[in-house]
């Protein structure tokens, strides 16, 4: 969580970025967040056989919910909305690899695991997940 804030300046300032808050009773109960991102330096490219065709790609940043409102559903409504008619051929995220049952929803969101990464020498090994959001 000490990165969280670095990540929320970074997303955050990128040109096309997309937050969805939901609330109940005017109270926020949960958030997620991400942007487009840069032409050319698709990251997530190593870890497939093949290019794909539109290599255009939607970072999902953040996905969070208060313990209350979790296995609800909410989740995947703000994921979906988040991802609603983007522009973008695909959609990447990553996710704990000690967090198996939370890469089993996004599979169950249509996500797939490409591979695995370690973006900073004291974070978790993460599960590459890529989305098709358009046909090719």
């Amino acid at each position: 969580m000490q990165r969280f804030p670095w990540f929320v300046d970074h997303w955050g300032g990128r040109e096309g970025w997309a937050c969805v808050v939901a609330y109940e009773n005017g109270e926020p109960v949960g958030f997620t967040y991400g942007a487009p991102g840069e032409p050319g330096r698709e990251w997530w490219r190593d870890y497939l056989d093949e290019e794909p065709v539109d290599p255009s790609t939607f970072s999902v940043s953040e996905l969070m919910l208060r313990p209350k409102w979790r296995k609800q559903g909410l989740g995947e409504q703000l994921h979906a909305a988040l991802l609603a008619d983007r522009p973008e051929a695909l959609a990447v995220l990553t996710v704990d690899t000690k967090r198996p049952r939370l890469q089993a929803l996004y599979e169950s969101w249509g996500y797939r695991k490409v591979g695995e990464r370690q973006p900073f020498p004291d974070s978790p090994l993460y599960a590459v997940m890529l989305k098709e959001l358009k046909a090719a």
